[in-house]
């Protein structure tokens, strides 16, 4: 079916995706907004890992407040071009990184920020744990690596749950994008403010109230 230039261009701004493609996807769908753009990330999931080394120097820094201005985020997300960056499709990404980050207080982006310092100090104990549970010291080993996966969940953003939708990790919520959108996207770094962080203090869960007023 013949589609409107005004549809291309909405779909254009909803995802970042070029414009062949998104009337091809409008095309296809017979116009329908939201399956042309399943169509678009069904498409480009299988070219996301191809783009994963293309340079990303454009994009946003985007600050998330938790109510009440005790928990603070600056987070860093590149893309490849500037009118990606501003497509609310991006902008909604990065946003919902701030509040990841603010939410789950993540120490390192991806496991290959973890220092080897840091790593052998783990394993030491975790295996230390393992042997007062009064685990055979021929299984030891396997069971420090496999606890070792869970430091790594806990601690390095892209392997978190997503906690909009805890059955993904980070790392696929951001290849659903870069499939979406036609462009890589790279989570270079983040800081999080906590009020009060290394003082006494009465503690609060802020991590369950940012997570709740997520799911808002």
């Amino acid at each position: 079916m013949a589609v409107s230039a005004q549809a291309v261009k909405e779909l254009r701004e909803k995802t970042g995706a070029g414009m062949l493609d998104c009337k091809k996807a409008l095309e296809a769908a017979d116009g329908d907004l939201t399956k042309a753009s399943e169509i678009l990330r069904e498409k480009g999931l299988a070219a996301a890992a191809n783009k994963a080394g293309r340079i990303a120097t454009e994009g946003v820094v985007e600050s998330y407040i938790h109510a009440g201005g005790r928990i603070g985020v600056l987070v860093e997300v590149n893309c490849e071009t500037d009118f990606v960056a501003k497509t609310d499709s991006f902008r909604e990404f990065v946003r919902d990184i701030a509040m990841q980050i603010a939410a789950t207080n993540p120490r390192f982006v991806r496991r290959e920020e973890v220092s080897q310092e840091e790593l052998d100090k783990e394993r030491e104990i975790l295996r230390a744990q393992a042997l007062n549970e009064g685990k055979p010291e021929k299984i030891v080993e396997k069971m420090v690596e496999g606890r070792l996966g869970k430091y790594y969940e806990e601690f390095c953003l892209m392997e978190q749950g997503f906690i909009k939708d805890p059955d993904k990790t980070v790392s696929t919520l951001l290849k659903e994008k870069v499939a979406t959108i036609g462009e890589n996207i790279t989570i270079r770094r983040f800081v999080r403010y906590e009020l009060g962080e290394g003082l006494e203090k009465k503690v609060d869960n802020f991590v369950e109230e940012v997570m709740s007023q997520a799911r808002l």
